[in-house]
């Protein structure tokens, strides 16, 4: 039997250990985060998302408080507004605020709230950071000045990635995400699967091949699946005049929820490349030649015929590629053993 619960005066069913974030986000009513993902474990850490329960003192943080049948919850009121926007300055207290110049202007939670909220930052002054922006891999860009201590780019690399990359780093003023001993990010430290990037708010973690080339708000999002292997990942190509600018993942994908790997996410070079083969080539004379789709077809086709007729269907066979689906395998093998006859099937995952 499912837990009675009323949000803002409508009653609803809860099936299952949820908590109050998890609920109100299903039933479509706003509550703000700037910490929270769906793919990390609740953090309780920026409390923007904070509730008030009749019967409980104090405001909840609703990401990791669980419901509890009978409950009467409200996510709006005057002292939560007060709050968040006390939460809102503390955070820009000690951030450049730089937007007009900021890669992720548009596409900034952190801009988004201090917007709808009116905050703007100087309510609080004080010293502010003042480091050097990281650019020493070909992947990422981190801004360190940019960073608002969600966590959430080193949850997703130790929680979901299991890399352990990046760890909050240094006490007090001088914390922040970084490797260990603040080296370099490598080949042989970090995967490079941009999840860091994926999570993150604000614009201290940026893309640093799409850096400079259209912000969110100017590009069109094209959802397609990647080509690098069978699993299906689905992301979405950021393209502006014509051009992929960058890869921004897809939450509701069903196969990876937004998680990518370092050839879903950055291996896109060969979209644009001058050497890549957008027409069927055949050979003829000793040369290959541009060909349509059905003169290549019906060329494989013969000579498959050929072979068959000459040496029989026992010397022929079908070599398939782990960069396919289990659908396309699945129908190379079968092509392979009923239309030739022939049980020579291989695959290049095997070995």
């Amino acid at each position: 039997m499912g837990k009675k619960v009323t949000i803002n005066g409508t009653q609803f069913t809860v099936e299952g250990d949820r908590t109050i974030l998890d609920v109100c986000r299903e039933s479509g009513i706003r509550v703000p985060t700037l910490c929270h993902d769906e793919r990390l474990e609740p953090y309780g850490g920026c409390r923007l998302c904070l509730v008030e329960v009749k019967g409980i003192p104090r405001p909840l943080a609703s990401c990791t408080t669980p419901v509890q049948d009978g409950m009467e919850i409200i996510t709006e009121s005057e002292t939560l507004t007060r709050l968040r926007k006390m939460s809102l300055s503390l955070i820009l207290s000690n951030h450049p605020n730089d937007c007009m110049c900021c890669e992720e202007a548009g596409a900034c939670a952190l801009q988004e709230l201090a917007y709808e909220y009116d905050v703007d930052g100087r309510r609080f002054a004080g010293e502010v950071w003042d480091l050097p922006v990281r650019e020493d891999n070909p992947f990422i860009t981190y801004e360190p000045n940019k960073c608002i201590l969600c966590a959430r780019c080193t949850r997703i690399c130790q929680e979901v990635v299991m890399a352990d990359t990046i760890e909050l780093t240094g006490r007090g003023f001088n914390t922040m995400p970084d490797t260990a001993y603040r080296g370099p990010r490598t080949l042989e430290n970090c995967e490079f699967c941009g999840q860091c990037v994926s999570t993150c708010p604000t614009g201290a973690l940026t893309d640093r091949k799409g850096r400079g080339k259209g912000r969110a708000p100017r590009m069109k999002k094209v959802k397609t699946t990647c080509s690098y292997c069978g699993t299906g990942c689905n992301f979405f190509l950021n393209v502006k005049d014509g051009r992929v600018v960058k890869v921004t993942s897809d939450y509701d994908a069903p196969v990876n929820r937004g998680n990518l790997c370092i050839k879903g996410r950055y291996g896109y070079d060969f979209i644009h490349s001058d050497e890549r083969i957008k027409t069927p080539l055949i050979k003829k004379d000793g040369k290959f030649v541009e060909a349509t789709w059905d003169e290549a077809l019906g060329l494989v086709a013969n000579r498959f015929t050929e072979l068959i007729q000459k040496y029989g269907p026992d010397k022929v066979g079908g070599f398939s590629s782990s960069r396919c689906t289990n659908e396309e395998n699945y129908l190379l093998a079968k092509w392979v053993r009923c239309a030739i006859g022939s049980n020579n099937v291989d695959n290049c995952a095997r070995v």
